[in-house]
């Protein structure tokens, strides 16, 4: 199957078993989560579903939500009180671990505050996300505060990092978060200790958040080549 298709098969199969009536569900961010995103309001619409309070973990969700009639909060909405039932996302990387590189979009600091604030999380990804070891193919996003930009690449290449700063694609000049911070990417030519480095990169002065996701198991929906959806605990 194409790659496309199978996006929508595993965002539409991980709603379908997990997604219910009355939930707090978080909404990530990415060309895998929005099939995910696009049947929350497919089933709201013909009223499979109701009662989803949802919170976006991007403009891009923003939007889509928006356009699809999905209601959205914050985490700080009283209606929400800062956790949530579920949170469905996509990742650039997953492990044999279920550890995760996130943030090829550059949403990595709202899809992280919202994963580790949900009860329940589940990515969604097909095959060619699945590695060995995280961080050698893929880069690892890190959202440094513009002024610290220096800093932080020179402490990332001591951890023995290959630094670049993100460029954008259709603008002059480098990415620009939602939350108005660059992106550093970082490379490593050898496997690395995910877990612990997610904790060490993040004392770093200046940076605000890195692409690691170590500390919450996800359940992980994998869309398989042969059209099947595997789920890995």
């Amino acid at each position: 199957m194409e790659q496309q298709r199978l996006k929508e098969l595993v965002g539409q199969t991980a709603v379908d078993q997990l997604v219910r009536s009355g939930m707090k569900v978080g909404l990530g961010t990415g060309s895998t989560a929005m099939p995910a995103v696009r049947r929350i309001g497919e089933l709201l619409q013909k009223g499979v579903l109701k009662d989803i309070k949802a919170v976006s973990t991007s403009f891009q969700t923003t939007v889509a939500c928006e356009e699809l009639g999905i209601p959205l909060y914050t985490l700080n909405s009283r209606e929400i009180g800062g956790e949530l039932d579920l949170t469905i996302d996509g990742a650039d990387e997953v492990d044999p671990d279920n550890n995760l590189i996130k943030g090829g979009g550059g949403a990595l600091l709202l899809e992280k505050i919202v994963a580790y604030a949900s009860k329940n999380y589940a990515i969604v990804v097909d095959e060619s996300k699945l590695v060995e070891h995280l961080g050698l193919a893929f880069p690892v996003p890190v959202e440094v505060i513009p002024e610290a930009r220096e800093t932080v690449r020179r402490a990332l290449e001591k951890l023995g990092a290959r630094v670049t700063l993100r460029q954008a694609v259709r603008k002059a000049g480098p990415v620009v978060t939602d939350k108005g911070n660059l992106l550093l990417d970082i490379l490593f030519s050898q496997p690395v200790d995910a877990r612990l480095l997610e904790a060490e990169i993040n004392q770093i002065p200046g940076v605000v958040e890195n692409g690691f996701f170590t500390r919450k198991r996800p359940q992980v929906f994998i869309a398989r080549s042969t059209g099947i959806v595997e789920v890995r605990p």
